[in-house]
C-alpha cells in the first residue's frame, strides 16, 4: 500500500488490498431460512445475557421492542429512517473539507475514510500530529457536513495480507492494539455518532483457514488490560475490539465484513450461513452491523485485465434483469441470509462508480459497471434484504469516480433525495 502525507494534502491510501475471486451465491432454500432463524433466536438470547453480565453498552435486538434493528441502528446515527446512501476513500488536496463527498453538491448520509497501516510504521496515527489528528481531521469534516463519518480500519494488512501469523507477534499486536485503542479514544472524544468498519477480508482469511476460531491464535489478553477474560485467537481478538468501541466510544455503531470467498458449499457456491454463523463467532454477535460488498472497483477493470489490481477471473458486470447468472437477486439473496443470521442490518461498502456501457471493458478513470443504476433504481431490493445504506467508493486506483463519471453518481443521489428515499425495514 502506497501512502502520500504531506501538510497541505490529506489524501486518504488508495486501498491495494489482493482479493480473492468472489463468486456469487444462490438463493437460500426454505428450509435453509428456517435454521438460519433458528440460529438467529438463540444467538440474540446469548448477547443480550452476555450484555447484562459484562455491563457493556451496546444495541442488541433483545432490547429493540418497537422498532426494527434497522431502524434503530439508523436512530442511533441520527439518519433518517430511510436507505442512507455514503461515498469515500475521496480526500482531494486541501485537506478533508475538500473530499468529494463534500463538494458534490447533494447531501450524502455517509463519508468513509480508510485508517491503515501501523503506529510507529508510517501508519495512519502517524499521518498528522498529534497521533491519531488525521480521524478527529476527517470526523469534524463530516460533521460540518452534517453527515456520519465512517472509518474502515484496515490495519491488519500491515506486514503483509493474509499474513494471519502476524496477530500472534508481540510486537506486531502492541502496535496493533495501539492503534485500535487511538481510533476509539478519539472518535470518544469527538463524542456524535460514527460507523467503524473492522477489518475488511481479514475475517474472510481466517474461516478460511478453518470455522473453528481456536484455528487461529491472535494475542488479545495480554495486551489489552479490557479483554484478559477473552480467548486468545481470532474470536477474542474481535470480541475485544467491539468491547473497546463499547468502552471507549459508546456513540460508535460498529461492523465485521461478510466476505463471500469465506466458505463455500458442496456445490462450490458461497456459503452464506457458514459465513453469518462464523462471524457471530468472532465478534459479529456483539457488533451493530454487518458489511457486505458487491465489488470493489469497476467491472471493466476485470474485463480488461489490464491494471495490476484488476486481475481476476470471473463475470462481474451483473445481469440487471436477474435471468442470466450472475445476477444482482443472488448476491441478495446470499446477503439476506447474512442478516437472518447474524440478526444484524447490512451496510453496503465501497461500491464501485463505473457507467454502464454496452461495450466491453474501458479505460482507466471511465470502466464501465451498472451498481449505481441498478442500486438507484431498486433500493427497495438493498433495503427489503436488511440494508440500511450504501456507501461508494474506489478499491484501487485508476477507478471511475465522481469526478469522472458524467454527473452520473450525483445525478441518481439528487432524483433518489427528491423523492425520499426507500424505506427502512
Amino acid at each position: 500500500m502506497t501512502t502520500t502525507n504531506h501538510s497541505s494534502i490529506f489524501q486518504a491510501p488508495q486501498a491495494c488490498r489482493t482479493r480473492l475471486a468472489k463468486s456469487l451465491g444462490l438463493l437460500v432454500s426454505l428450509g435453509l431460512s428456517g435454521i438460519a432463524c433458528a440460529a438467529e433466536t438463540g444467538i440474540r438470547d446469548e448477547v443480550a445475557a452476555q450484555e447484562r453480565e459484562e455491563g457493556d453498552v451496546a444495541t442488541s435486538e433483545s432490547a429493540l421492542t418497537t422498532t426494527s434493528p434497522e431502524r434503530a441502528v439508523a436512530a442511533k446515527l441520527g439518519l433518517p429512517a430511510r436507505f442512507a446512501i455514503g461515498l469515500g476513500n475521496d480526500a482531494q488536496s486541501g485537506g478533508p473539507s475538500q473530499s468529494s463527498a463534500f463538494t458534490l453538491g447533494p447531501k450524502l448520509d455517509i463519508h468513509y475514510m480508510y485508517l491503515s497501516g501501523l503506529p510507529g510504521e508510517g501508519g495512519w496515527t502517524d499521518w498528522n500530529a498529534p497521533s491519531g489528528e488525521y480521524l478527529t481531521m476527517h470526523a469534524e469534516a463530516a460533521r460540518r457536513a452534517g453527515v456520519v463519518p465512517m472509518f474502515t480500519l484496515y490495519q491488519a494488512a500491515a506486514w503483509g495480507e493474509n499474513n494471519l501469523s502476524a496477530f500472534n507477534d508481540s510486537n506486531f499486536m502492541t502496535k496493533y492494539w495501539r492503534g485500535v485503542r487511538t481510533m476509539f479514544q478519539k472518535l470518544g472524544t469527538f463524542n456524535a455518532p460514527a460507523i467503524v468498519h473492522i477489518e475488511p477480508d481479514l475475517w474472510g482469511y481466517t474461516q478460511q483457514r478453518s470455522d473453528d476460531p481456536a484455528a487461529v491464535p491472535m494475542k488479545v489478553g495480554a495486551l489489552v488490560p479490557e479483554c484478559t477474560d477473552l480467548p486468545s485467537n481470532v474470536s477474542g481478538f474481535g470480541r475485544c475490539a467491539v468491547r473497546l468501541a463499547r468502552r471507549l466510544s459508546p456513540k460508535v455503531v460498529v461492523g465485521l465484513s461478510a466476505s463471500q470467498f469465506a466458505a463455500f458449499d458442496a456445490m462450490g457456491q458461497p456459503d452464506p450461513t457458514r459465513v453469518a454463523t462464523y462471524l457471530n463467532r468472532v465478534g459479529g454477535a456483539d457488533a451493530d452491523i454487518v458489511v457486505v460488498e458487491t465489488l470493489d472497483r469497476d467491472a471493466g477493470c476485470f474485463e480488461n485485465g489490464w491494471d495490476v489490481n484488476c486481475r481476476r477471473s470471473g463475470s462481474f458486470y451483473w445481469d440487471e434483469n436477474n435471468v442470466r447468472h450472475p445476477n444482482f437477486r443472488d448476491h441478495l439473496a446470499w446477503a439476506k441470509t447474512i442478516r437472518t443470521v447474524t440478526g444484524k442490518p447490512l451496510l453496503w461498502w465501497q461500491m464501485p462508480l463505473g457507467v454502464p456501457a454496452d461495450t466491453y471493458g474501458g479505460w482507466a478513470g471511465h470502466y464501465r459497471d451498472n451498481r449505481v443504476r441498478y442500486l438507484f433504481s431498486h433500493g427497495w431490493e438493498f433495503a427489503q434484504a436488511g440494508g440500511i445504506g450504501a456507501v461508494f467508493g474506489t478499491g484501487a486506483g485508476n477507478q471511475t469516480t465522481v469526478k469522472t463519471d458524467g454527473g452520473q453518481f450525483k445525478n441518481a443521489l439528487t432524483k433518489y433525495l427528491s423523492y425520499g428515499g426507500n424505506g427502512l425495514n
